[in-house]
């Protein structure tokens, strides 16, 4: 039997909300509301169900947080509120909704919409943060925080590449920085194929050598609502 799903991706911007088919055709128009701030627990989830009434029916919800996630509890979200460390996202939800939810990390999410389930795959958000996803013969590596490890000169990556720096140092550095970052992510996961959605992956400019030109993509933020069916899928 075929089952709607609810796909919400929770950004530190915006919040956007769609209903998909299992074949992940969709069966409503996109919906966005921006984040609220301060963007503590009890405002995003008064903030998610409002949202969630305005939509049509739906069989069960899959949500993409900007934080690691486990067993739908958020373990920080440094770029919502510190509130977030150690919430049980999902029980408070389910009580609130009556609905199945399953709750995984933004960029997981996105990954699991881009892969296609063969060797080394990262996954890469660049946004307000620096989100991650690694992926073996399609199976998920949970719970990297790539952004949060020493790229540069004491930085991390989300330091380096993060809204903030891009606002500071403007696109053509920001772009100098991020092939630095392609080159060293290489060196570090060998990867296969590398994916790079978020807001700003719109904003990528850059001549890669001719050994990552096959194995770089830019792909559709729309993939941080696509992946959730994958949420369901195990």
């Amino acid at each position: 039997m075929s089952l709607s799903t609810l796909a919400i991706d929770v950004g530190a911007s915006s919040i956007k909300a769609i209903i998909l088919q299992d074949n992940g055709i969709s069966t409503s128009t996109r919906s966005h509301i921006p984040t609220p701030h301060p963007a503590s627990p009890d405002i995003i989830i008064s903030a998610l169900v409002d949202l969630i009434a305005a939509q049509d029916e739906y069989d069960r919800i899959s949500i993409g947080f900007p934080s690691v996630v486990e067993n739908g509890v958020t373990r920080g979200a440094i770029n919502l509120h510190p509130d977030w460390d150690g919430f049980p996202l999902a029980q408070v939800l389910q009580s609130k909704l009556g609905k199945p939810i399953r709750i995984a990390n933004d960029a997981d999410v996105q990954g699991c919409g881009a892969i296609i389930g063969q060797g080394v795959e990262l996954a890469i958000t660049l946004g307000t943060g620096f989100g991650s996803s690694l992926f073996l013969n399609g199976k998920l590596l949970p719970n990297l925080e790539i952004g949060q490890h020493i790229f540069c000169d004491r930085e991390t990556y989300e330091d380096r590449l993060g809204q903030n720096a891009l606002d500071r140092i403007g696109v053509e550095v920001w772009n100098i920085r991020l092939l630095e970052a392609i080159l060293t992510l290489y060196k570090l996961f060998n990867y296969d194929r590398l994916y790079i959605g978020g807001g700003n992956s719109r904003l990528v400019s850059i001549d890669l050598p001719q050994n990552l030109a096959d194995k770089v993509k830019i792909v559709s933020n729309d993939l941080g609502l696509i992946g959730g069916l994958a949420l369901w899928q195990s």
